[in-house]
């Protein structure tokens, strides 16, 4: 559905800044003692602040790792560091507004509030309870949202007049596009070892020792660490857990609703604040002088706003007949609602769906099984966790418990079996030979307790170990240099006396105007690179794996200026170069500022926010 675009992005920075920060933290996180970790100038840096700084740096550093990471984690990758250092800099301009008496007005502040969409009724008008509640439930009070707004705009207005006076930036677009956008006309030819009548000699011993030592990557081990391990997952033992089917047939009326789902409607409800309003609506509508989507714009809302999903005709009450009648995309209405009279636009048709409860049996009695055989899990891993804690070796714990016993040598190519978990992996990596097996669970709800019996470091593999892939190595660079070989010849008769690529058996291609951000599918990735070197007339072998590229230049064209792709590319290299060297010269600025003003932190108070986070 259409996304509205009328949404007011700076006030949402604000309400984004704050709802995390003020629920959990200052009184309720800090015990109502401590509302600050400190102060810049005459600008308190309030806990809510630092925290949610914080909680956005670890959720960066989570999101980049694909995983949640703990505190002791962001500790090590000092976020606190750098999440007080950025809120110190913000305050410090803070600071420097207030110092220089740049304030904003209550007009001002009062026309960002009322011009907020969040802050509308049902009628589409500002509403003083609606922009209550709003802030209510996100626990800020208005003093407290009205007061950040006014400092972020002073801010802007600062930074704005620090960095107003900068020269155009239109220039250097236009000399980064005209670089970027430049043409190159060429024909290359792909060569590989398949175009070549190429027999490979035997390889004498003289030949396998001097391709082994010169490539001892290839032939060095990884790490292995031989493991003891024990496992159990629900899996194992699903199949043993006894379901009963009177116990299934509950379980199947328990989830009906899953299983039996009614006819139903995807529908959009717009409330107005009358019938007679509503009733106006629908006739322009009618009519064609207005669409069920421009009269939602017109509000400020996007679609989404509106969507009430899917729903049966008893759902929607006395509404339910009209809309089961629509055929896709019409309206209907007016209707009332919770909301007020509406009207309903009914978008697509989900069509009744039963599953009986034999067909429904066996995916009922696998989940069922599942679910026990997680239970029996968890009812049995603080006995296994006192046994481990009790110094039970692995093999013994297998014995007694229901867990499995294996071995695995283990590298960082091995991910089958339980080395197919990523919770088993990270686990092992980061294991030390003297560490104890401790119980740790499995991304499906399954436990495993693990131990290092050694640990092999990478070492160079004798020859004779590893021959048939020292053979297969210096088979590859044969090839590879016969190829190139062949490719050096071609390439010095084009230069010399042929100027067709096909009188020399070579399938061609020509590209035209290449740019340099292009890429030349069948090329490695410095291809044009390569050919953005050459002179018309050059003709160069590019290595390709163990292929090769044979390419000649054949045309220079320089970017055309009046086509509209280079006016958008220089318009958005100008706005990027701008924008880059406005906020180099603010953070410049900024530390001056931070220079010259008192920062004072509370210590207690920075680890009172910390608690939260462990």
């Amino acid at each position: 559905m259409a996304k509205s675009n009328t949404r007011n992005f700076f006030v949402w920075i604000i309400l984004g800044l704050l709802f995390f920060g003020l629920v959990g933290f200052g009184a309720t996180g800090l015990s109502g003692t401590i509302r600050t970790v400190g102060d810049v100038g005459e600008k308190p840096i309030s806990t809510s602040t630092y925290a949610q700084e914080l909680d956005a740096l670890i959720r960066q550093r989570s999101a980049m790792l694909g995983r949640p990471i703990t505190f002791g984690e962001a500790e090590t990758a000092r976020l606190p560091e750098r999440a007080l250092a950025n809120v110190v800099a913000t305050r410090a301009i803070d600071n420097e507004a207030l110092q220089m008496g740049i304030s904003v007005g209550d007009e001002i502040i009062s026309q960002r509030v009322l011009a907020e969409p969040a802050f509308r009724g049902t009628d589409g008008t500002f509403s003083t309870e609606r922009y209550r509640e709003v802030l209510a439930r996100s626990g800020i009070s208005v003093r407290e949202y009205e007061t950040s707004l006014r400092e972020i705009t002073a801010r802007d207005l600062l930074q704005t007049a620090v960095v107003g006076g900068l020269p155009d930036a239109s220039a250097f677009g236009t000399a980064l596009a005209g670089y970027t956008r430049e043409g190159r006309t060429f024909t290359w030819a792909p060569l590989s070892a398949d175009d070549l009548e190429l027999t490979l000699p035997e390889p004498s011993e003289e030949d396998l020792q001097a391709h082994y030592d010169a490539n001892p990557a290839l032939y060095t081990s990884l790490e292995t660490r031989a493991l003891r391990y024990v496992w159990l997952t629900p899996a194992m033992i699903a199949d043993d857990m006894v379901v009963s089917e009177d116990e299934l047939r509950e379980e199947y009326q328990t989830r009906i609703d899953e299983f039996v789902q009614a006819e139903r409607r995807l529908v959009e409800r717009l409330v107005f604040s009358t019938d007679e309003a509503a009733a106006d609506a629908l006739a322009a509508i009618e009519a064609g002088e207005t669409t069920f989507p421009d009269l939602v714009a017109e509000r400020g809302l996007d679609l989404d706003a509106v969507d009430i999903g899917d729903v049966t005709e008893a759902e929607m009450g006395e509404a339910g007949p009209a809309i089961f009648a629509l055929d896709t995309g019409e309206v209907t209405g007016p209707f009332p609602s919770e909301l007020g009279p509406a009207l309903f636009r009914m978008n697509a048709i989900l069509a009744a769906r039963e599953t009986t409860f034999e067909e429904a049996l066996p995916d009922l009695r696998e989940d069922e099984a599942l679910q026990r055989a997680l239970r029996l899990i968890d009812d049995q891993a603080s006995d296994i966790n006192d046994r481990l804690a009790g110094g039970t070796p692995l093999d013994a714990l297998a014995d007694q418990t229901a867990l499995e016993f294996g071995t695995l040598d283990w590298t960082a190519e091995v991910t089958d079996g339980i080395a197919a978990y990523a919770s088993f992996r990270e686990a092992v990596a980061d294991l030390d030979e003297n560490d104890f097996p401790t119980l740790i669970q499995l991304d499906d709800g399954g436990i495993f307790a693990v131990e290092i019996d050694e640990i092999h470091p990478p070492a160079l593999i004798p020859l004779e170990d590893t021959r048939d892939a020292v053979v297969a190595g210096w088979e590859a660079e044969a090839r590879a240099e016969a190829v190139l070989a062949e490719a050096d010849a071609l390439q010095s008769q084009l230069s010399e006396t042929v100027s067709d690529f096909s009188a020399l058996g070579l399938e061609a291609v020509q590209d035209t105007n290449r740019t340099r951000i292009d890429f030349v599918a069948g090329t490695p990735p410095e291809f044009l690179t390569e050919v953005f070197e050459m002179e018309i007339g050059d003709v160069r072998v590019v290595p390709n794996g163990p292929d090769a590229i044979i390419v000649r230049l054949d045309d220079i064209a320089a970017a055309d200026t009046s086509n509209e792709a280079f006016a958008a590319e220089q318009a958005s290299l100008a706005e990027l170069a701008a924008d880059g060297i406005a906020e180099d010269i603010f953070q410049i600025y900024g530390r001056a500022v931070q220079l010259r003003t008192d920062v004072n932190i509370n210590a207690q108070a920075i680890n009172a926010v910390h608690a939260n986070f462990r």
